[in-house]
C-alpha cells in the first residue's frame, strides 16, 4: 500500500512505533521531523491512487480543536482531536484535497498527550458534557488494526462519563474496537449516502451495505451508533434513493436505536472546490447549482438544500428515526 514509510528520529524508539512497523514489515526511512518532507511541495490528490506515503510523527501544538458551531448536537461543547492527517479513501467531496498541500498520510502516535489535554479540558468544565469527534482530517478506524490506540481513549471515556467521544467513519476495520466493552460514552458514528450515489462517490469506501452489516454488528453487542448523511448530494432520484436507504436501515433495526442521524448538504471551500472540479468535472456533484453561502462556503441555494434536508428528515421520521434525535449539520439558525 505505501511508497516509502517514513519516521521521526526522535520517536523511533517507542514500543508504539516498533508495533506499527512490526505489522506492516516495512523498512522505514528515519527522518528529524514529518514536516521537514511532508507537503513541502505540491503533490496532486489523485496521485494517491499511484503513489502514497506513509509518515509516522509526533503531534505538536494543538492537539484538540474547537468544532465550529452546529458541527455536532446543540448546546454542548464540542472539539475534535487530532490523531492523523488524511485517509486511505477517495472521496470526490473530500475537504482534504484542497486543504492539506498533499494526500500522503501522517499518523501521530503520542496519543497520551491528546488525552491529557481532554483531561484538562473536562477537569475545566466542571460536571458539563463536551464532545471530542475523531475523523476531521482521517478516517477514525480505518487503519486502527496498525495504530492500536482505541483502548486509550475507551479507558478515558470509562474514567469521565461526562466526556463524549464520537469516532466519525466509513470504514469497516472494527477488529479493535470489538475488543473493548462498549460504553455509552464511546459513539462509533458511519457516514452513509444511499449506494446508487456513494458507488459514484465513495472512492475506495467499504460498500453502503457492508458498512450498515457493521453497524448492526457493533449495536448487538451493545455499542450506541450514530448516522451521518453528510454530505447529501443532489440527483434527481434523490427521494427514492434515501427512501430506499432508510428501509435497509429499518430492517437492520437501526432507526430506532440511534443516538443521532445529522443531515448535512455538500459543501466545500472556495479552494476545495475548484479543487473538486479538477478532479471530477464529470461528477454528481456539479448537478445541482452551487453558490457562496451565509459562512463563505460553496453550497446549493439556502432553499434547495432545506428542502432536500427536510425531505429526508421527514423519511427518517417516517421510518423509525425520532424527530428529536435528527439534527442539521454546518447550517445556520435563521
Amino acid at each position: 500500500m505505501w511508497n516509502e514509510i517514513y519516521v521521526e528520529e526522535r520517536i523511533k524508539d517507542l514500543p508504539r512505533v516498533d508495533g506499527i512497523l512490526k505489522k506492516m514489515n516495512r523498512t522505514p526511512i528515519f527522518i528529524e521531523n514529518y514536516s521537514d518532507l511532508w507537503g513541502r511541495s505540491k503533490k496532486p490528490y489523485l496521485h494517491k491512487r499511484d503513489s502514497l506515503n506513509l509518515f509516522i510523527a509526533r503531534k505538536e501544538g494543538q492537539l484538540l480543536k474547537e468544532a465550529p458551531d452546529a458541527y455536532g448536537t446543540s448546546g454542548e461543547s464540542h472539539y475534535y482531536f487530532i490523531h492523523a492527517y488524511n485517509c486511505i479513501y477517495e472521496c470526490q467531496y473530500c475537504y482534504l484535497q484542497g486543504y492539506f498541500n498533499t494526500p500522503d498520510i501522517v499518523l501521530f502516535v503520542n496519543h497520551e498527550d491528546i488525552i491529557e489535554e481532554m483531561q484538562r479540558l473536562v477537569d475545566s468544565k466542571k460536571g458539563e458534557r463536551v464532545w471530542f469527534h475523531a475523523g476531521e482530517f482521517s478516517d477514525s478506524l480505518a487503519l486502527t488494526h496498525l495504530t492500536g490506540e482505541l483502548s486509550l481513549y475507551h479507558d478515558f471515556c470509562k474514567n469521565n462519563p461526562n466526556a463524549m467521544i464520537e469516532l466519525r467513519t466509513k470504514s469497516v476495520n472494527t477488529k479493535e474496537l470489538e475488543l473493548l466493552t462498549p460504553l455509552s460514552n464511546f459513539i462509533i458514528s458511519f457516514s452513509l449516502s444511499p449506494i446508487s450515489i456513494a458507488k459514484r462517490v465513495d472512492l475506495k469506501t467499504p460498500s453502503v451495505p457492508s458498512r450498515i452489516k457493521v453497524m448492526r454488528t457493533l449495536h448487538e453487542l451493545g455499542w450506541p451508533i450514530g448516522i451521518h448523511f453528510d454530505p447529501i448530494v443532489y440527483e434527481d432520484q434523490f427521494k427514492d434513493c434515501y427512501e430506499e436507504l432508510l428501509i435497509h436501515l429499518k430492517n437492520e433495526t437501526l432507526t430506532t436505536h440511534l443516538k443521532y442521524l445529522s443531515l448535512g448538504v455538500v459543501r466545500f471551500t472556495k479552494e476545495v472546490y475548484r479543487e473538486v472540479e479538477r478532479n471530477y468535472p464529470d461528477s454528481v456533484i456539479h448537478t445541482g447549482p452551487m453558490i457562496k453561502s451565509f459562512d463563505g462556503k460553496v453550497r446549493y441555494h439556502r432553499p434547495m438544500r432545506m428542502w432536500m434536508m427536510n425531505t429526508i428528515k421527514e423519511l427518517s421520521i417516517r421510518h423509525g428515526i425520532p424527530e428529536d434525535k435528527i439534527y442539521l449539520c454546518m447550517e445556520d439558525n435563521a
